[in-house]
């Protein structure tokens, strides 16, 4: 029971592991591209290319949804970034280290919070947000990964804790979440994404890779919108969103950062360095 990309290698997982998968569950086509055709979840293609049965109930407040679901008489379901709320008898890959980081947005919150570690947890699925037994759980270094980054490893890492879980016939003992150190992951609102240059520039830079690849970090420029999606954090001051010099170094509350990657409306990604030789901007520029 999955949706996007992160999913797709605990699926893969199950089925090379020998694991009888009944039935894929993945949220219904949504409109998609330019067309806005209805395009199938990731988890859906995959699925269709494995040859496996794909279902995609809107939700499960139907007599009928529920009564096909309870007639696959499942040892367990397994669940990854699905989009709906489950509760028993669901063995959940949630993308932290419980009890940090429950709910929608756990990889980019921890980015944005200057987290030094994050991981995966297997959990049992109960009525709480995420709140349930923790099974399993294995950490891994942020350093200075973008959230695209740090999805693609967290998802080949709960696919093989999971697989591993499950190799146990579910016997490792359960361990029940402290109570301290709980923190909420609410979901990313687009708004976040405007980078705020009054802040210090190390959160300014987590907030550009917590961004990336989306919704993509951005700031106004002439008017443009200009994403930044890769920076460093540079020596500098001055008002804050103001280009400090030749190199696009962008002053902030506390230090300056300097992109190294950006993509302006309309155009693909590309160097700060090329992207200056076309479109010149000097010190003293605002950004906003």
């Amino acid at each position: 029971m999955g949706t996007p990309d992160f999913a797709v290698p605990a699926l893969m997982s199950l089925v090379a592991a020998g694991h009888e998968v009944v039935a894929v569950y993945t949220q219904p086509p949504r409109p998609a591209g330019r067309g806005k055709g209805l395009t199938p979840s990731p988890v859906q293609r995959c699925a269709e290319r494995l040859g496996l049965t794909v279902r995609c109930p809107v939700n499960f407040r139907t007599e009928e949804d529920r009564a096909a679901f309870a007639a696959l008489a499942l040892d367990c379901a397994v669940v990854a970034a699905y989009g709906l709320i489950l509760q028993l008898g669901c063995i959940n890959i949630h993308a932290s280290l419980l009890p940090r980081w429950r709910g929608a947005a756990p990889i980019q919150r921890a980015i944005l919070a200057g987290d030094e570690q994050t991981g995966v947890t297997i959990m049992q699925m109960e009525r709480g947000l995420d709140t349930g037994p923790m099974l399993r759980a294995e950490s891994t270094p942020v350093e200075r990964k973008t959230a695209g980054a740090l999805t693609v490893e967290l998802a080949e890492m709960g696919a093989r804790q999971m697989v591993a879980t499950l190799a146990n016939g579910l016997s490792d003992p359960p361990a029940v979440q402290p109570d301290s150190g709980v923190t909420y992951a609410a979901k990313i609102d687009k708004a976040e994404a405007h980078l705020d240059f009054s802040r210090d520039a190390a959160d300014v830079e987590r907030a550009v890779r917590a961004f990336n690849p989306a919704p993509g970090a951005f700031a106004m420029l002439e008017g443009q919108r200009l994403k930044l999606l890769a920076a460093t954090v540079c020596e500098g001051g001055g008002a804050p969103g103001t280009v400090i010099d030749g190199g696009l170094a962008i002053a902030c509350g506390n230090g300056a950062i300097r992109p190294t990657l950006v993509q302006p409306a309309g155009k693909p990604a590309m160097t700060a360095d090329a992207f200056l030789r076309g479109t010149p901007v000097p010190a003293g520029t605002r950004l906003a």
